[in-house]
């Protein structure tokens, strides 16, 4: 059914509106489309791509320009250019960076409202403590820091590491929530990183007491990670998609409370058709080549690309490989939307 047309502000007699300004007050009625429309919201997410290879010698001339003191982080933000460059999100809720550590160097303990979580992208001998847990970084690596949680990154190893950062930034920073506080140097308690937490259905269970973390396990290697999509996929060969989530062991709730991440692996020449999901949706490539297509873009995934696509549309990922496996990294904002009660799958 078609909606009625609704007044337009230029409509109402100046004097009018002259009040309302005085008073603080918006009629609604003019505007109300626009925050309101039918069927399906209007997204400023554009599909984008950052491929690795043209932003990476660009990451390694700002380890040339601008040393660790004067950046404390030093990262390039991947950002969507549909909310503008100068917001630096990716989409409404998730920001992305590609962030660079040399050998040597130490990025300053700190922690934040914003979580956070590590992608390793390449490059090994690094580190992020995480309050205390020494979190070692290798290719494919999922490392969280949740909020408020002290974190500091240091590298002892001889060549670059980069990683990829996801950070539910821009929604804490629109509940002008968003704020840093400054540390020094951790005391590392453990260097264990949640190898309790690594051997499927078990946890810790102290015989008298029960007192589990609310982050028990930081780091999620990528040797786990990779080894259980292949057992998926060569008992289940049924199964429609090979996938994995990242999950709180003691819970099973998502890895984090806003962002949730997963891992896809795609068989030799698969096509995986994704049903239009209500959440923009992150993909980043870790192994082999991955064609992208939605919403009338197509992207050719290489290793260690990243791209975003908006959400209420389908996506179609087919493995460009006729001979191995693809492994494809994903993050989105389903936890948020499924506890505000918005999240939405439509059928194909």
């Amino acid at each position: 059914m078609q909606l009625p047309e609704l007044g337009r502000l230029e409509d109402l007699p100046q004097d009018y509106r002259d009040a309302l300004t005085a008073k603080n007050l918006v009629p609604l009625w003019p505007s109300l489309r626009a925050v309101l429309p039918p069927g399906k919201p209007t997204s400023k997410t554009r599909p984008t791509v950052w491929p690795y290879q043209g932003l990476r010698p660009l990451l390694l001339q700002a380890g040339e320009l601008t040393p660790m003191e004067k950046a404390e982080r030093r990262v390039l933000v991947l950002a969507n250019p549909g909310h503008g460059l100068e917001k630096m999100q990716a989409s409404a809720t998730m920001y992305l960076g590609m962030q660079l550590l040399l050998p040597g160097e130490w990025a300053p303990a700190h922690r934040h409202t914003p979580n956070a979580v590590r992608m390793i992208v390449e490059g090994e001998g690094a580190y992020t403590t995480i309050d205390g847990e020494k979190c070692m970084m290798q290719r494919g690596d999922l490392i969280l820091t949740p909020t408020g949680l002290w974190h500091e990154h240091g590298h002892d190893g001889s060549e670059p590491v980069v990683w990829l950062d996801v950070l539910d930034l821009p929604i804490i920073y629109y509940m002008e929530a968003s704020y840093v506080t400054e540390g020094k140097a951790q005391t590392v308690i453990s260097d264990a990183a949640g190898l309790a937490y690594q051997r499927g259905g078990v946890v810790p269970a102290p015989v008298f007491t029960r007192n589990a973390a609310s982050f028990p396990m930081l780091r999620y290697p990528w040797a786990d990670v990779r080894a259980a999509l292949q057992t998926l996929a060569q008992t289940q060969p049924e199964v429609e998609a090979v996938q994995v989530a990242y999950i709180n062991p003691e819970n099973g709730a998502d890895a984090q409370k806003i962002l949730g991440f997963s891992a896809l692996m795609l068989r030799p020449g698969e096509t995986l058709r994704l049903p239009a999901r209500s959440c923009a949706t992150v993909f980043h490539q870790i192994e082999g080549n991955v064609q992208v297509d939605a919403d009338g873009s197509s992207f050719d995934l290489a290793e260690a690309d990243t791209c975003c696509m908006p959400g209420y549309v389908p996506i179609t990922l087919c493995n460009r490989s006729s001979s191995s496996p693809a492994f494809v990294f994903t993050a989105d904002d389903a936890p948020l939307q499924r506890k505000l009660g918005v999240y939405e799958v439509r059928p194909l």
